[in-house]
């Protein structure tokens, strides 16, 4: 019996593997859909498992090789003395993580960095290369529109073939006044353009694609960040389209809202609560929302409250999913999500649907 549950387990996650939907999955071996979705956590808690270790063992060479660099660049040996190890370590300033230099070269990080605040007034070696740094940042800060930070400014000189350190790029910036304009724009853009708040945090609804509402959040996996656009009908909580992109762009909350129209074919009047974000202000989705006859409600300034509905989604999204997996690639996350989504429509209980899943709760609806 136990070798049949066994062999049902890897064939059904084989065909998930071979992109077929749990659904079919579940209907083609009667089996329930929540038992697939059980088999197919287990085998990605085994595989991450793996993946951690793998991960942690790479970051660990990455370190050393790190280290054994430092070893071949600095002009002086472990056994030097404290001064003459200072001097040399001082060189490498900048080039380097400060806490890596200091643990290669066997020196306490306060007195290294002591040791480089008596040296910038005297040591012009040191301030002429502070100097050249600011120029190139200024200039790949003005190139690429003045929405870069440190991080991303760090990356771009490291393909140009400079060895910076992040902290180095994040205390010249600082020192030049450079502040990436994405820190401000959506207070200064609200501030611009005030918007009626239609639906004042009444979230029953009383059938189906009379309200839906929406947001956009943001999730960080290797080098990028995946923008998530959801729209949730209020009726059923169920999320009714997504799209995730690299950008947080009009297109992105367009195409969404393009997937939600075709699938749901609401009718004239349906209201659209969103936040004050310059996505969904633009005036090309404002004018796509007009032509289909949808009519757009926006949130109080500095109140998430108001579209709290929303918010919660892409909290249990993390809590429950993301943040609890070790992702391994691009498709892997995409897939992840879409798991959930599915997951979250069909299977999840929603206190607000008298512990109802989205599906269920509507599917009693249309049957009345």
């Amino acid at each position: 019996m136990k070798k049949n549950s066994e062999y049902k387990k890897k064939k059904a996650i084989k065909r998930y593997l071979d992109g077929e939907k749990v659904k079919q999955i579940a209907g083609a071996m009667k089996i329930s859909t929540s038992t697939i979705y059980s088999w197919i956590r287990q085998y990605n808690e085994k595989r991450n498992s793996i993946a951690n270790e793998v991960t942690e063992l790479r970051k660990l060479a990455e370190r050393q090789q790190k280290m054994i660099e430092i070893l071949k660049t600095v002009d002086c040996t472990v056994s030097a003395p404290l001064k003459e190890k200072l001097s040399a370590m001082e060189k490498l300033y900048g080039k380097y993580n400060n806490h890596l230099l200091c643990e290669t070269m066997e020196v306490d990080r306060g007195t290294f960095l002591n040791h480089i605040k008596r040296s910038k007034g005297e040591n012009n070696w040191y301030n002429q290369r502070r100097e050249e740094l600011k120029i190139q940042i200024q200039k790949l800060f003005e190139e690429n529109n003045q929405i870069y930070g440190s991080k991303k400014i760090t990356a771009l000189l490291r393909k140009q073939y400079v060895n910076v350190s992040e902290e180095m790029v994040r205390e010249l910036m600082n020192e030049l006044g450079l502040k990436s304009v994405r820190t401000n724009s959506k207070k200064e853009y609200s501030k611009e353009k005030r918007k009626k708040n239609i639906l004042k945090q009444q979230f029953n609804v009383d059938a189906p694609n009379k309200v839906w509402v929406s947001d956009v959040t943001v999730f960080n996996y290797g080098d990028y960040y995946y923008y998530i656009c959801a729209i949730i009908d209020l009726f059923s909580r169920k999320v009714v389209a997504y799209h995730i992109s690299k950008h947080n762009s009009t297109q992105l909350v367009k195409t969404t809202m393009k997937r939600a129209i075709t699938s749901r074919k609401p009718s004239p009047g349906l209201i659209f609560h969103t936040d004050n974000g310059s996505n969904f202000c633009s005036k090309t989705f404002e004018n796509y929302l007009k032509d289909n006859e949808v009519v757009h409600s926006f949130s109080r300034s500095s109140t998430p409250h108001d579209n709290a509905v929303a918010e919660s989604f892409f909290s249990s999204l993390k809590q429950e999913e993301l943040y609890r997996r070790k992702i391994n690639s691009e498709a892997e996350l995409y897939r992840i999500i879409e798991n959930y989504i599915n997951f979250y429509n069909s299977e999840r209980l929603h206190s607000a649907n008298h512990y109802k899943s989205p599906d269920e709760y509507e599917e009693e609806y249309y049957k009345k």
